[in-house]
């Protein structure tokens, strides 16, 4: 029972002092879960663009971006999941981070994530690729969007009020 109540007040003054925008759960769900959402719509895109452009290896990058998206999905809600029970940070964001994290340079890593992703939205709009998503997965993308640039402002927002 000791045990129970020192592991709870270890968990609170692990998330005190830490901002709601800037818990890991919080930044899973608003900026690595659509990120994923970005990975995948552009790996079905490669997919279908492969029939009309007949390149037969931008199917087998459509896989690749989607097998990695779907590690680093899991990665991301398994981060949040252990954010949300108090257990810490045992994994990274996603699997370049991972790496990062076995190199000493995590958050490197994950920035350099994060450019990737943002190379493929950009991909995806001035490619024209985006027309090949379906309904579904269109609504999908402007959702990832509308949630991942709003999150980034609320971040930098509350950021900036902390400093003053």
């Amino acid at each position: 029972m000791e045990s129970a109540i020192d592991e709870g007040l270890e968990i609170t003054e692990q998330t005190q002092g830490t901002s709601f925008f800037t818990r890991p759960a919080f930044l899973s769900f608003t900026i690595g879960v659509p990120f994923c959402l970005f990975k995948i719509l552009f790996g079905i895109q490669f997919i279908r663009a492969a029939e009309i452009h007949s390149q037969l290896w931008f199917i087998y990058a459509g896989w690749v971006l989607i097998a990695w998206a779907g590690v680093d999905m899991i990665m991301n809600l398994t981060r949040a999941g252990f954010d949300l029970i108090g257990s810490g940070n045992k994994i990274e964001f996603c699997s370049l981070a991972q790496i990062g994290k076995l190199l000493g340079a995590s958050l490197v890593f994950l920035a350099f994530d994060t450019l990737i992703t943002f190379i493929i939205i950009c991909m995806a709009l001035w490619s024209g690729w985006i027309v090949y998503l379906n309904r579904v997965e269109a609504v999908l993308w402007y959702g990832a969007t509308t949630l991942n640039l709003i999150s980034l402002s609320l971040v930098s927002l509350w950021t900036e009020i902390r400093r003053k």
